[in-house]
């Protein structure tokens, strides 16, 4: 392998902005931000609008489709059963 040419990798804190849910990881991201971790070490902070905390697949408050597709609305069109 190329010395100098893979970015830096170090522990980061991921912050969910939507529900403020932290997990420290490994990433090649940086941040100016900075946050005290649990461990009293300081990381740099990415902030994400998604995470497991609050993607539907995870909470489980996922939306039915209760428009139906296209088969159902020519049913209900037709009155067909």
């Amino acid at each position: 392998m190329k010395n100098g040419i893979h970015p830096e990798y170090r522990k980061v804190v991921f912050l969910d902005a939507s529900t403020g849910f932290k997990f420290l990881s490994g990433s090649t991201k940086s941040s100016d931000e900075t946050i005290e971790w649990e461990d009293g070490n300081t990381y740099p902070v990415i902030r994400v609008e998604i995470s497991s905390s609050s993607h539907p697949f995870y909470t489980g408050k996922q939306k039915a489709d209760t428009a139906g597709g296209r088969v159902d609305r020519f049913k209900k069109k037709y009155n067909l059963k």
